[in-house]
């Protein structure tokens, strides 16, 4: 197995982007990769594009044939990768293997969704459709309203308070506010959404207990990277990224299933996964991106990769120490909080904002300073397949 570099990665603001389709969001951002890449005009030889909701929701298959004929890309092999929520994660696994294995030696993965084409309900349906169509779709469950019940058996078993969630949301937009490639870019205040008599208005209830500052945007976006071997980069301008390991893992697909519901089992595995391979230790990890998608998943997902122990995550958040200086910044991007979750694109986008920190790339005010380890992890349905990734920086 060879090892596999990051030398390009590309980015799109996230948002509301009614100007551009979603091949013109794939398209533009696969350009700012390859620029980034230094490959100008050259082809690569495989494309890997994550969405999941292409032929649902722009009744469009075929996406990554297509992609590669748009880009000149051609005669590239083209594969679309559909994994829920972690098919970002999951396409630059099949691009690592691919180019790990000898078979491909320039690999370009992209992913996006355009997710702002129909409306905010219709759009929570369309991610529901990853829950169990029997035993949970039919009646009526949804991410937000899993979220809400994990919440509240979070905080019965660990003690995690609405202080701590809100201390959550605050970081992230914070941080959110300072990216400009970030869906929200508004800065919170406790008293806003909490100590306000005016804070039910403000941040009402989405799924008790969680509320609207709890949950990520519906967003349109897309990010890509390039990969190929570490010992093919030669007098990078750059310093390449090595995807040091990776791991990956399931879990029941229905939460009642589960023998502990708070257990995020496959979070846990994928991360040790990653960690392993790489030779580090969660204590050796610099900065990190956690998939967010709910205030309450940072906290647990902190604690079921080694940061904390269990039921230390709120506490950690309220004092400080996942937040830009602390012991261990996370989500310094806004997360999908801020950032935005267009689902097929947040695998590879905190792939992208990772590769810019440990090449300290993004500017003083949200630079982890000294970075050079990194973590992501891609959380798919409600935690039943989970990609996780270990990042080094190499300095040539």
């Amino acid at each position: 197995m060879r090892d596999v570099a990051i030398i390009g990665a590309g980015m799109i603001p996230f948002g509301r982007r009614d100007e551009d389709g979603l091949m013109d969001m794939l398209a533009y951002s696969s350009l700012n990769a390859l620029d980034d890449a230094g490959l100008g005009d050259k082809s690569v030889d495989a494309v890997y594009v994550a969405s999941m909701g292409a032929g649902i929701l722009q009744h469009q298959t075929a996406v990554a044939s297509a992609l590669v004929d748009r880009l000149s890309l051609l005669p590239a092999a083209a594969e679309m990768i559909e994994n829920g929520p972690a098919s970002g994660g999951s396409a630059v696994k099949m691009g690592l293997l691919a180019v790990a294995s000898g078979y491909y030696d320039t690999v370009l993965v992209v992913g996006g969704e355009k997710m702002r084409d129909v409306t905010g309900w219709r759009a929570t349906d369309f991610v529901a459709t990853l829950t169990h169509p029997l035993a949970e779709y039919i009646y009526g469950v949804t991410l937000p309203g899993m979220a809400g019940m994990f919440t509240r058996l979070y905080m019965e078993k660990y003690g995690v308070t609405r202080e701590h969630l809100v201390q959550v949301a605050i970081k992230n937009q914070k941080m959110g506010a300072l990216n400009p490639y970030a869906h929200v870019e508004m800065i919170i205040t406790q008293e806003g959404i909490m100590d306000s008599p005016h804070s039910v208005v403000n941040n009402p209830p989405v799924a008790d207990p969680l509320r609207l500052y709890d949950a990520c945007p519906v967003s349109d976006g897309a990010a890509a990277v390039v990969l190929c071997p570490l010992d093919m980069v030669k007098n990078a301008k750059k310093p390449p990224i090595l995807i040091a390991g990776f791991g990956q893992a399931t879990d029941t697909h229905t939460l009642q299933e589960r023998e502990d519901p708070t257990d995020l089992k496959a979070v846990t595995l994928a991360a040790k996964q990653a960690l392993e391979m790489a030779k580090l230790k969660p204590s050796d990890i610099h900065v990190a991106e956690l998939h967010d998608a709910f205030t309450i998943l940072e906290i647990a997902e902190s604690e079921h990769v080694g940061f904390f122990k269990k039921g230390e995550g709120g506490k950690a958040v309220a004092e400080g120490k996942t937040q830009l200086g602390g012991t261990i910044p996370i989500n310094v991007s806004g997360g999908l909080k801020a950032r935005g979750h267009p689902v097929g694109a947040t695998g590879v986008a905190q792939v992208v904002e990772t590769v810019w920190q440990l090449r300290h790339e993004v500017g003083k005010e949200r630079q982890v300073k000294g970075a050079k380890t990194g973590l992501t992890v891609n959380f798919g349905g409600f935690g039943n397949n989970v990609v996780a990734f270990a990042l080094k920086r190499v300095n040539q």
